[in-house]
């Protein structure tokens, strides 16, 4: 009887390996082949979002705010020499200059007005040098739209 329980028990040891063990691990290739379709929809979708688009920009319309009574002008000619007022000023003595015109009041709005010809890139380099000098308050000077069309 003993042989006959033994073969009952070693029948149903080999009839439970055929039962699928349960898994508890997550299957990452689904998450995976989802995250490769949403990088491919953003590397298509990102160049379109930065399309350059050619602006033709308007004048200024808005009635002009009044001037101080001796207001600081720094102008960048279209050979880039910088000029406070009528005076000639080298870049690197930018900063003194204006302590002398402006009594070294480093809140005084200074007005820069450059000519058409200056690029960007050189006028946003003189701003960094009324900046680097202490003078935050930087008004940039334009014609007004109706002076324009007399």
């Amino acid at each position: 009887m003993g042989a006959r329980l033994g073969a009952k028990l070693g029948a149903g040891r080999r009839g439970s390996d055929d039962d699928l063990v349960e898994a508890h691990e997550i299957n990452v290739t689904p998450f995976i082949d989802v995250m490769l379709v949403l990088l491919i929809i953003f590397m298509v979708a990102a160049p379109l979002a930065t399309v350059d688009i050619g602006v033709d920009l308007p004048a200024s319309t808005v009635a002009p705010q009044p001037r101080p009574d001796k207001p600081v002008f720094v102008t960048v000619k279209p050979d880039l020499t910088l000029a406070i007022g009528e005076d000639m000023v080298a870049r690197d003595a930018l900063g003194s200059a204006l302590e002398n015109a402006t009594q070294r009041n480093k809140d005084e709005r200074i007005f820069l007005r450059a000519d058409k010809s200056v690029s960007y890139g050189e006028l946003m380099t003189v701003m960094n040098l009324l900046r680097d000098a202490g003078y935050l308050k930087i008004a940039l000077v334009g014609l007004d739209a109706g002076a324009v069309g007399k």
